[in-house]
């Protein structure tokens, strides 16, 4: 949304969940187990991190890796999204709040009884997305990390 504008920043947020969703549904209807297509999400967010086209620098695979976990967690990956709203509206962060919201994923996971591999995979695809993050935790640390604009909020 900030390089390409706001129309094609949702096309793309939607396409990014749509791709660890489908990467897990394939992974269970091949594999038949949900611990399986967690690790499918694993790796369609590691090649979201990771694109061999783009020289190994891609995104930080936080939509990719909610698509995935919707699919396996759905109160799990929407306590996440709850945690993400509340946090970015108050800190007014986008980072930190995406952030926080991985790292209680799996909280919320386990909270609302997802299977114990599921949740570990969701802690690992968690920890992918928190070092992912490192520059910004760097800027963080420093107090240079952008906040939310809200200039244009009510137009």
């Amino acid at each position: 949304m900030r390089t390409a504008g706001k129309t094609l920043g949702f096309f793309t947020l939607i396409l990014d969940v749509a791709k660890g969703a489908i990467a897990v549904l394939v992974g269970q209807y091949f594999l038949q187990k949900n611990v399986y297509g967690a690790m499918c999400g694993f790796f369609a967010m590691l090649g979201h991190a990771y694109p061999v086209f783009l020289g190994f620098r891609g995104g930080k695979s936080v939509a990719t890796g909610a698509g995935a976990f919707l699919v396996l967690s759905p109160l799990g990956i929407l306590s996440s999204a709850g945690a993400f709203l509340l946090s970015a509206r108050l800190i007014r962060i986008v980072s930190l709040s995406s952030i926080l919201a991985s790292a209680m994923f799996p909280v919320f996971a386990w909270m609302f009884g997802t299977e114990k591999p599921v949740v570990l995979w969701g802690a690992i695809c968690a920890t992918l997305i928190i070092l992912r993050h490192r520059p910004n935790i760097q800027r963080l640390l420093n107090g240079t990390e952008k906040k939310i604009d809200t200039t244009d909020e009510h137009r």
